[in-house]
């Protein structure tokens, strides 16, 4: 025979604010829709299947709770592109973990490539913006060099500037110890017939140029601000360079095991 246990309302132990928010279905659908890419609030209505008011309204739980982004759309104002911090959800996880129980608490590490990982070629990735002097080069130089040259990496502008943006050059660096200055901007018509199994674009209204490409590669968006547009001053424009390298840089790296598992699952037998 068991005696009931009535545990007092006062020692009733709260879930943490990241499982609260994460165990709704509907929120933990949005969640993993934008875990691929960033999206509209009419996209993720389509991909979860629900009305738009009753996906607006979860989106903004979310948003409170600080695991969500919304920022509008550089092509078209009257949308917003709605973004999921991964680095948020990770310390939240852990955090979570902790709360359980002292051992389940893991230090967040940075996603990393597997070196030993053999695979019949190298994946192929392709960064898109508009003017390929900023953003999707910077991104290229991140990903090359967090893969240490393992992963094909190309970028190119739907309407590529003379050349690449000083401050691009800058960024990449002092901050990361990266030379890109004898790279040009490349248009994305010379990438036609190149095979990519990842096409990534940086800036709204190259997702919306962008063009299909062989092989039907897997697209994701990352809406990224134009650092180029942020101020005319020197100091004051460098800063949005930092700031948007900071961004790709933490994207980029939260990039690799989804290249690995994507690859894996598309490999013929």
């Amino acid at each position: 025979m068991y005696s009931s246990l009535v545990v007092p309302s006062e020692q009733v132990a709260v879930p943490p604010a990241f499982v609260r928010l994460a165990a709704h279905p509907l929120r933990w659908n949005l969640l993993t829709a934008l875990a691929d890419s960033d999206y509209r609030v009419r996209e993720l209505v389509t991909r979860v299947g629900q009305p738009q008011n009753l996906v607006s309204y979860h989106l903004r739980l979310l948003r409170g709770g600080g695991l969500v982004t919304a920022a509008r759309s550089s092509f078209d104002g009257r949308d917003s592109y709605y973004h999921l911090d991964l680095e948020r959800c990770a310390a939240a996880l852990a955090e979570a973990g902790a709360a359980l129980h002292p051992t389940l608490h893991r230090d967040a590490t940075s996603p990393t490539l597997p070196v030993g990982h053999q695979r019949p070629r190298r994946i192929a990735v392709l960064f898109v913006c508009t003017g390929n002097s900023a953003r999707s080069p910077v991104a290229e130089a991140l990903l090359r060099h967090h893969t240490a040259g393992r992963v094909t990496v190309t970028s190119a502008g739907s309407r590529p500037k003379p050349q690449l943006h000083p401050h691009a050059v800058r960024v990449l660096r002092e901050e990361f110890g990266i030379d890109i200055a004898g790279q040009d901007p490349r248009h994305l018509d010379t990438l036609a017939r190149r095979r990519f199994d990842h096409v990534i674009t940086l800036c709204d209204k190259a997702r919306e140029a962008c063009p299909e490409f062989p092989h039907h590669p897997r697209r994701i968006h990352w809406s990224i601000p134009d650092p180029a547009t942020a101020s005319d001053t020197d100091q004051a424009g460098y800063s949005a360079f930092h700031r948007a390298a900071a961004d790709i840089d933490t994207r980029v790296r939260h990039l690799l095991p989804v290249l690995t598992t994507t690859h894996r699952q598309g490999a013929q037998p």
